[in-house]
């Protein structure tokens, strides 16, 4: 019998704060929580925002928290005033019209133009007199014309929580993800890395854009357009899968299998894909999956202003009567114009049923399953095809296949819904269309996206922690942003959600997170909620195992709720640390059929799979 992929831990960062402990799904869903968590919603956020010991229940710290949080106006950069060059081709018939400037001496191009003319200045320094038609590039700035994302939370010092050295954002935010995440999970890491052996912990991360700040790619690209110098770690850091090699090195320690798996806006399902494979295939009993994306800077919202795919501000203006509103600026299904970018890290715990059991690992849900399809022949890479037909389908098939067509019916979807023209039209075909093959006669259909924006590759990330906070609360969060369907929306046998609903969590036993990326990259997941998995585990392993991890567990939710206090009074110490001894050759004890080091074991494989 497979291993069945246990999530048991989850973590992150994005625009609605901290997602461990429910904390950011809470953020969503805030006016409809009883006042102990409302007052847990507001405490952690103060804390990220700086706020520090602040009143957090005056209503006037809670309206701070509230506008520096979710989709709002850029804060990042002044989206009215960004840098930019002017090509000018001045000319120099005569001596009034001449461009005469001086420069240091040192600073004379190797090959002088062939309109410049070189003459002494003072000591030290060059004139130059430009004596024909030559192109100059003026600085100036110019609109960028969009101005609304979602951001971490106003005033949040990302780089000062842990000694960043310089990092681009998107690994700062990985780093505080997976610290998130460890402290969410309840268990010592270094004591799980004793217990498990280390080639059986498998770590899958990166983003789909690469780290392009001016700490990483950005500065690599346009340090001589600009006269810096490219520094050393502009090139490793644009990687993308640098966000799983920074875990690995500073945070995990760890030796296992590692990767990202790029899927453009579905890369953390095709990251959990991988994981999940190792877990249900016995290659190792830990597997993290995450993403981290940080695509708010001018020059990544410019390419995607020129594909049409973000909502402008004069686009938001003509659905509006000429207002703009920042908060509403996403509307999935609704009447929109385009997506806002925003910015995200998001991992998740996997682990096999056995281990799970054994060390008291508190059970949020399990993967079913998740497929991956490509959309075949494209008359253009953006646009959407049939792979998500597949994807889609499959899962939906895959959850009747493991809890029957009744749990099937009890599931929920986590819509892509990016609030693009096009994605309401093909993800609604898509989805309404199986709801009707598959039974449903009212499939719910969550689009967490109307306040989180699209953070590209963590966005289905985001979408799964959103989920899990459904399946522990009861309450879907609603597109608030929408005030009504599009009247080219398929939604017959559809429940769009657009206002919040509470449920019973028991509802639920499956749901669905479904992403559609650039490239014809498609991913939809089968996520089975925490009571199903719990039913699973007692047939598989019978009731008395079953009380006894229960026993276990009591610890790990105490840990748990430890880790919710710090995050409440402060900003927990970030897991990062580059002082740990380094494991060198000298360390390293070999022979044919293992591998020692540092008090690990490992050995060497001894069977032929294909016998």
């Amino acid at each position: 019998m497979a291993h069945l992929p246990l999530i048991v831990g989850f973590g992150g960062i994005n625009s609605a704060g901290r997602m461990s402990n429910d904390l950011a799904y809470q953020r969503l869903v805030i006016d409809h929580l009883d006042e102990r968590k409302q007052n847990q919603t507001y405490q952690s956020l103060a804390q990220l925002m700086g706020m520090g010991e602040q009143d957090s229940y005056s209503e006037k710290t809670r309206e701070s928290i509230r506008a520096g949080t979710l989709i709002r106006a850029i804060e990042a950069f002044d989206s009215d005033c960004v840098y930019a060059n002017k090509s000018l081709s001045p000319t120099s018939d005569s001596d009034n019209e001449r461009i005469v400037f001086t420069l240091p001496e040192c600073a004379i191009p190797k090959d002088i133009p062939a309109h410049w003319q070189v003459s002494p200045s003072v000591e030290g320094e060059v004139q130059i007199t430009l004596t024909g038609s030559d192109a100059v590039l003026m600085p100036t700035t110019r609109s960028l014309g969009i101005d609304v994302a979602a951001q971490l939370p106003t005033g949040f010092d990302l780089a000062s929580s842990y000694s960043s050295r310089h990092h681009p954002r998107g690994l700062q935010m990985s780093v505080f993800a997976m610290s998130d995440t460890l402290g969410h999970l309840g268990l010592d890491w270094q004591a799980l890395k004793r217990k498990v052996p280390i080639d059986q912990i498998s770590l899958y991360s990166g983003s789909a854009l690469g780290q392009l700040d001016e700490l990483s790619g950005g500065g690599l690209l346009t340090s001589r357009l600009f006269d810096t110098r490219v520094t050393s770690k502009n090139l490793a850091f644009l990687l993308g899968e640098m966000p799983a090699n920074f875990s690995n090195a500073y945070v995990l320690g760890n030796y296992g299998s590692t990767g990202n798996m790029q899927g453009a806006c579905a890369g953390f399902l095709y990251n959990l894909r991988q994981g999940m494979l190792d877990i249900r295939e016995g290659r190792a009993r830990i597997a993290i999956v995450g993403a981290s994306e940080a695509p708010i800077t001018p020059e990544i919202m410019d390419g995607f202003a020129a594909m049409s795919a973000l909502a402008t501000s004069n686009g938001l203006r003509k659905l509006d009567n000429g207002e703009l509103n920042h908060r509403r600026a996403c509307r999935p299904f609704g009447d929109n114009c385009g997506f806002v970018i925003g910015e995200s890290a998001q991992y998740v715990v996997l682990m096999d049923d056995e281990l799970t059991l054994e060390l008291g690992a508190t059970v949020y849900g399990a993967v079913g399953d998740v497929f991956v399809n490509s959309d075949g022949f494209k008359k253009s890479i953006s646009s959407p095809g049939v792979g998500n037909y597949l994807s889609l389908y499959k899962a939906f098939a895959a959850t009747r296949s493991i809890i029957g067509e009744d749990g099937l019916l009890r599931s929920f979807v986590m819509a892509h819904g990016t609030g693009t023209p096009q994605n309401r039209v093909t993800e609604s075909r898509i989805l309404n269309r199986a709801a009707q093959d598959f039974g449903f006669e009212q499939m719910p259909v969550v689009a967490s996206k109307s306040y989180i924006g699209h953070s590209i590759a963590s966005s289905s990330g985001e979408q799964l922690s959103i989920a899990l906070g459904v399946f522990a609360q009861g309450i879907l969060p609603g597109a608030f942003s929408v005030s009504k369907i599009a009247d080219d929306v398929d939604h017959s046998h559809l429940n769009i959600v657009l206002d919040t609903q509470h449920v019973n969590p028991l509802e639920f036993d499956a749901v669905h997170i479904n992403s559609k990326g650039f490239g014809g990259n498609n991913a939809t997941a089968s996520i089975l909620s925490p009571h199903t998995a719990h039913s699973m585990l007692q047939k598989k392993h019978g009731k008395t195992v079953f009380k006894e991890y229960l026993i276990a567990n009591e610890t790990t939710l105490n840990n748990r709720e430890n880790f919710l206090v710090q995050c409440l009074s402060g900003i927990p110490e970030i897991a990062y640390d580059i002082h740990q001894t380094v494991v060198t050759d000298d360390h390293i004890q070999t022979s044919s059929i293992d591998v020692s080091f540092s008090g690990f074991h490992v050995v060497l494989p001894s069977y032929n799979p294909y016998e």
